[in-house]
């Protein structure tokens, strides 16, 4: 299973990414999770004691210059379209509890449509990581969907968005969903996050009424209090966690 989950900044994307990765962990499944935000957050969900030792893929120029032919730091020129990449999962990722953890960075555009070797890199792994990997992939994205390309999207079994009780969070959640429906990315649904009343539920369900809600995530300052001490949400939020379990299991069902 291929899971990508996006939203506006703040919204509890990364919260919960984490929640989904420990739900299918638990499971026994082999799960690798995938950091493709440019504010990269996802080791510190997941509880990594030093997540600023990790080297998002996108810095590491010695390796991206070997993968795709290119010269560091050398603007233009040829470099390869088609860089090896299945076997950067194991060699550059974190281990944690059985999950694997590859931090993908962003990219330092020159300019709009710039095709540089390191986004070449990046999206050729992504393709890798959605086509042909055998585990459940969890990528915690950024609100643009960017690394995902058409081919890419096809193969994402679910694209979660993931919003809370204000206006802006589901303006972002319409136009992922634009972003989506180009790209012919058939599964899409909403997880509200934050939900402190029933009046909560009802303006979200009034809001988006052309989307499914997969679940509802209650407000619970047992997350300030898990970020604060650098411990992952599902350690110290059982409400959280559990209806983070009812989404799994809905994911698990299709």
């Amino acid at each position: 299973m291929k899971i990508a989950v996006s939203g506006k900044g703040g919204v509890g994307k990364t919260t919960l990414a984490a929640l989904l990765i420990n739900y299918f962990r638990q499971q026994g499944k082999k799960v690798l999770a995938v950091d493709a935000d440019p504010d990269a957050n996802l080791a510190l969900a997941l509880g990594v004691a030093d997540p600023q030792t990790i080297t998002p893929l996108s810095d590491m120029k010695e390796m991206i210059a070997e993968r795709t032919e290119s010269t560091p730091g050398k603007m233009g020129g040829f470099f390869k379209m088609n860089p090896k990449v299945d076997d950067i999962p194991e060699k550059f990722s974190r281990q944690l509890n059985g999950v694997k953890l590859i931090v993908m960075g962003g990219v330092k555009k020159g300019g709009s449509g710039c095709i540089c070797p390191e986004s070449v890199l990046l999206r050729t792994l992504m393709t890798h990581m959605v086509l042909l990997r055998d585990e459940v992939v969890v990528m915690d994205m950024e609100a643009g969907i960017e690394h995902l390309g058409r081919a890419t999207a096809k193969g994402v079994d679910w694209l979660l968005v993931v919003v809370e009780p204000g206006r802006r969070s589901i303006g972002t959640a319409l136009q992922v969903k634009r972003l989506a429906q180009d790209l012919g990315l058939a599964k899409l649904a909403v997880v509200a996050n934050k939900v402190r009343s029933e009046a909560d539920k009802e303006f979200i369900k009034k809001s988006i009424t052309d989307l499914p809600i997969l679940g509802f995530l209650p407000f619970d300052e047992k997350v300030i209090e898990a970020d604060l001490s650098g411990r992952p949400p599902y350690e110290t939020s059982p409400i959280l966690l559990a209806a983070a379990q009812e989404i799994g299991k809905k994911l698990s069902e299709g």
